[in-house]
Formats: C-alpha cells, sequence, structure tokens
C-alpha cells in the first residue's frame, strides 16, 4: 500500500481511520502497523489536514482503549488463556512467569517501562490484568508510555515526513 493510498483512506474515513489503525495494533491485531500510520498522520498534521494535538489525543486514546481490553483480559481469563498458551509454548512459561513477577515487584514502573519496549508495550498488558494490577495505577502508567510512545512516532512524521516522503518519491 502506498502512502498515497492511505491518504486517500484518511480522506475518507478521517479521524477515525487513524483511531482504528492504532487501536488494532495495541490489540495486537494484524493490520496496518501504527509505526506506519502514526507517522504519516504527522505528516498529515503537518500539511493541516488534522491538528497534531488531535493525532496525539486519538493514538493515544486508541492506545489505551487496546491496552484496557488486553488488562481486561488478562484480569478475567488470563489464567485459561495462559494455560492454553504454556501448552503450546512449555519453554516461554518460565519467562512469563519472570515478567509477572517483575509486575508484582515493580508495578506501575514496569508498566510504564514496558509501554516504551517494541513488542513488549503491548502484551504487558495481559500480564498487568493477570497480576490484578490496580486498575488507576495501570491506567495512569499506561497512558505516560504510551504518550511518549506515540509522540516520538506522530512527532517524526510532523518534524521530518515531509523530507522522507520527498526523498523517497
Amino acid at each position: 500500500m502506498t502512502i498515497q493510498e492511505l491518504t486517500d483512506y484518511f480522506l475518507q474515513y478521517g479521524a477515525f481511520f487513524i483511531y482504528l489503525i492504532v487501536l488494532l495494533e495495541y490489540l495486537n491485531f494484524p493490520g496496518f502497523p501504527a509505526g506506519v500510520i502514526m507517522p504519516l498522520a504527522g505528516i498529515w498534521a503537518a500539511r493541516g489536514e488534522i491538528s497534531f494535538p488531535v493525532v496525539m489525543l486519538l493514538t493515544v486514546a486508541a492506545g489505551l482503549t487496546g491496552s484496557w481490553a488486553l488488562y481486561l483480559l488478562g484480569r478475567f481469563g488470563g489464567s485459561k488463556v495462559m494455560g492454553v498458551y504454556f501448552k503450546k509454548f512449555p519453554k516461554h512459561q518460565p519467562v512469563i512467569e519472570e515478567k509477572m513477577e517483575f509486575l508484582r515487584k515493580r508495578g506501575s514502573i514496569g508498566v510504564f517501562v514496558s509501554k516504551l519496549l517494541p513488542m513488549v508495550r503491548t502484551l504487558i498488558s495481559i500480564p498487568a490484568g493477570m497480576v490484578k494490577m490496580d486498575f488507576a495505577k495501570y491506567t495512569v502508567s499506561s497512558v505516560c508510555g504510551i504518550f511518549l510512545w506515540n509522540l516520538a512516532f506522530v512527532g517524526a512524521g510532523y518534524f521530518f515526513g515531509e523530507a522522507a516522503v520527498n526523498f523517497f518519491a
């Protein structure tokens, strides 16, 4: 898919397109990676097609919505999900149990740091729910990490994106 095709989707579906793609990424569903759509949304903001604060609000809201869904999955169904997963991948069990212990000890700081790491940032929500981390603390640490991660990608598109588009055009 080209940048022009993505831009056409944005023009057709508006800000909902940004929210949906980022939400799917935070839910670990396949699709467009948010690492592509967020810089592109930054370019759209730089061009004046959408405001930068609105892009940030949309991407953080989408990230938080996805994180809450995975947290709740972990909190109310995590044991069953992990039981099936461990049967399929028994070598992963010690590593995942180690991460859950890390969350029990580090709590909010563990979530915040995890939200800044590729791949771990979306998956940390399930173990956080499983260890029954305080939902308010989980939310605050998630918002902070999600904001910084998304700011890096949207900001890169805003400040450097047009030069990159012209370079590759």
